[in-house]
């Protein structure tokens, strides 16, 4: 049997502002059309799509334990990308040969972009 995590779900207040984040900040492709409750987003350069699902009002947005990890193999330079299109990045930390730093999306979910996959 194969398993692979192929998809992330990610509740949000406002599912069309979560949708322009990631397809702004991170590439993603998507028609913004909600479709069965869902907005689609795909991945240009391979990777898990996402789905933005409608978050119920009693859900506490922003406590969950997950972060989202991107990888990327020059986090200086797409920190500094994402800074000049509105998107403001932590400290860059540096750690046995790769580098990462931290966000969060608009309902406060905790981002990371790492070059850990790409270390020597």
């Amino acid at each position: 049997m194969t398993i692979a995590l192929t998809t992330l779900l990610i509740y949000a207040k406002d599912m069309q502002r979560s949708a322009r984040f990631y397809a702004d900040h991170f590439g993603y492709v998507t028609s913004y059309a909600v479709v069965d409750g869902l907005i689609e987003l795909k991945p240009q350069d391979g990777g898990a799509e996402i789905l933005i699902h409608q978050a119920a009002k009693s859900l506490k947005l922003g406590s969950a334990t997950l972060k989202l990890s991107f990888s990327v193999p020059d986090v200086d330079r797409f920190v500094a990308t994402a800074a000049a299109a509105g998107l403001d990045f932590g400290t860059i930390h540096r750690a046995r040969g790769y580098a990462f730093a931290n966000t969060k999306d608009p309902d406060g979910n905790s981002i990371s972009v790492s070059s850990r996959q790409y270390r020597a």
